[in-house]
């Protein structure tokens, strides 16, 4: 397991926030930064913020998680709410009106991405031999950042994005040939999923990824208890999904790594999935 939930922030957002941050010309920071993020990347940016200095502003979907909402707001971010439609549609325009400073996009920007990928370089560095990576997909950032830093070492591990039953464009648009939108059912496994994709990911992801791993929310909560349970880990249910995937075989058999993407998960959310409660 790749633990990016021990990050300082619970979150592997800290990585590509940090870099687009150094990469950026600093007179564009003067006037602070903003994402668009349902938590992870807010954290990410507001953290990065801080210890540059700057203001920084978050836009979230109107059902983003209390837990990494009070954490955004701990680090002295301004947080804006708006519905899950405008807020998807500040991803596909890379702004939203009236907020001012550099948009560092969660998602579709270089800069990001390059950062997401320092995961590769370091999985590589421990387990140079793996047959598989399997990482959450949320909107392709951290996918298809770790499997181009694979692809660039020449690492024979095959790149896995994996997704839950309840949102899984990728798997549906793979098997479309094209990207296609699906049905959006939210749940405990806030921190991935959308009804479509980013139309500047799908020519990365289609040719960087080994395909999409899809898995149900019953697998997904199992893989939260196994975590806690042997590995005494809190992982949020996006950062499970991967385990999910492997546990259920879908990645086949050899030496697999699963990316624990967060553990930022509301304890309300968390505590019936421990003791077992349908979800």
């Amino acid at each position: 397991m790749k633990l990016e939930c021990l990050q300082p922030i619970g979150s592997f957002k800290l990585r590509g926030a940090g870099n687009a941050m150094a990469l950026a010309d600093p007179r564009s920071l003067e006037r602070g930064v903003y994402t668009a993020s349902a938590g992870n990347m807010a954290q990410g940016v507001a953290w990065n913020a801080r210890r540059l200095g700057i203001a920084c502003t978050v836009v979230v979907p109107d059902h983003a998680p209390r837990a990494k909402l009070d954490a955004v707001e701990r680090l002295g971010a301004k947080v804006v709410s708006v519905p899950v439609d405008r807020w998807w549609q500040v991803l596909a325009e890379h702004g939203y009106p009236g907020i001012e400073g550099l948009f560092i996009h969660p998602v579709a920007d270089r800069a990001v991405v390059a950062g997401n990928g320092t995961i590769g370089l370091e999985i590589f560095e421990d387990l140079p031999d793996a047959d598989a990576v399997l990482v959450p997909w949320g909107g392709g950032g951290l996918s298809c950042g770790i499997a181009s830093a694979l692809r660039g070492l020449s690492a024979a591990a095959r790149t896995y994005a994996c997704e839950v039953e309840t949102a899984a464009p990728l798997s549906a648009s793979l098997a479309a040939g094209r990207p296609v939108a699906v049905e959006y059912t939210p749940s405990f496994v806030d921190g991935i999923g959308a009804r479509g994709l980013l139309a500047e990911m799908w020519p990365l992801a289609t040719s960087v990824l080994a395909g999409a791993l899809v898995v149900s929310l019953r697998e997904t909560a199992a893989a939260i208890r196994l975590l806690a349970s042997r590995a005494r880990i809190v992982a949020e249910g996006a950062g499970a999904v991967p385990v999910a995937a492997a546990a259920a075989g879908r990645a086949g058999r050899g030496k697999i790594v699963c990316v624990v993407s967060g553990g930022n998960i509301d304890l309300d959310r968390l505590a019936p999935i421990l003791t077992g409660a349908p979800v």
